[in-house]
């Protein structure tokens, strides 16, 4: 006899700091508290077996303490932000914008980083052996075998990592404007096509795609971000963090850009234009050379430049715009 699935995930554990704030018959909203934000998980159950959830998190880190008690097989997919997750070897990769995972949750427990403190995208789950008689039964014609694919794309476990593919990307994009009168059925043609999509990849000509890092280097890039954003005053060098940090120039430029999804030069002048954005609007009221000289800059036109290069505006006028708001 089936269970409902809601039931089966409960059972599962999403964890103590998971808890649910509104619920339909088809339908729950699950909360996750972090003292760094919150985070939002809007789950539809599209079959026996099968759901789907929205994630859209506002936090800088959270701990994931679910506890995976079913054969499952999860399908995730990056809509915006970037998130980090540590593989059985304690190796860590991250999901960009486009990204797809394919995993069977088995190490899905522990603490969950969002270097851009923001993730948004889509969560398809199986409990394999119900969603897979929900499929027979509800879809006769979809002649795809859920074990099977867990296989090809998750041998011995591991998490499959897909860089951005423009078909499957075609048909997940879709899911985030799904018309709420026909959601429900909307979810199943997709995701029909979404497995049938699956199961004509070649999951070996996607390997070498996959990159890792070694927590000793993430740890250290983590401890360079600090320093950055802890003296907006100063203008540090690459080769200047290299030497604070013992690691060489080329692998801290490659491990911080896999990280926070940008080179780093390109990151440190967003993040100062973004300060310079909340100085222009505080009660300080600031002047233009005031906030170029926080920021590092000696004179207030290269600081300017910088600023309508990221923010489309002038300084000026930014301040303007807020005002008349």
């Amino acid at each position: 006899m089936n269970r409902d699935i809601f039931n089966a995930l409960d059972q599962a554990g999403f964890g103590s700091n998971v808890h649910e704030i509104a619920a339909e018959v088809e339908c729950r909203v699950l909360r996750i508290d972090d003292e760094s934000g919150e985070g939002f998980m809007t789950m539809y159950r599209v079959l026996d077996g099968i759901y789907l959830m929205y994630n859209d998190l506002h936090l800088k880190h959270c701990v994931s303490e679910y506890q995976n008690s079913e054969t499952v097989l999860c399908i995730d997919h990056c809509r915006e932000g970037r998130i980090e997750h540590e593989n059985s070897l304690g190796s860590r990769y991250y999901m960009e914008a486009g990204d797809l995972r394919i995993d069977k949750r088995v190490h899905h427990e522990g603490k969950v980083e969002l270097p851009l403190s923001h993730y948004h995208g889509v969560t398809i789950g199986f409990l394999q052996d119900t969603a897979q008689e929900s499929l027979r039964r509800e879809m006769p014609f979809l002649s795809v075998d859920l074990d099977k694919l867990g296989e090809k794309f998750c041998p011995e476990n591991k998490e499959f990592l897909l860089r951005t593919n423009e078909q499957l990307n075609a048909v997940l994009s879709q899911l985030y404007h799904a018309p709420k009168s026909i959601r429900l059925d909307y979810f199943k043609v997709k995701i029909a096509e979404l497995l049938l999509l699956l199961s004509t990849i070649d999951a070996a000509a996607y390997l070498k795609h996959r990159q890792y890092f070694p927590a000793s280097q993430i740890d250290k890039i983590k401890q360079i971000h600090s320093i950055i954003t802890g003296c907006l005053d100063k203008t540090i060098t690459v080769e200047e963090l290299s030497e604070m940090s013992g690691m060489p120039a080329a692998s801290l430029r490659k491990v911080f850009k896999a990280v926070y999804g940008v080179p780093i030069y390109q990151y440190i002048k967003g993040y100062k234009m973004k300060a310079a954005a909340e100085m222009l609007i505080s009660g300080q009221r600031l002047n233009i050379a005031d906030i170029a000289q926080r920021l590092g800059y000696d004179n207030a036109s290269k600081f300017s430049a910088a600023f309508r290069d990221v923010m489309g505006v002038t300084p000026q006028n930014y301040r303007s715009r807020q005002e008349d708001m």
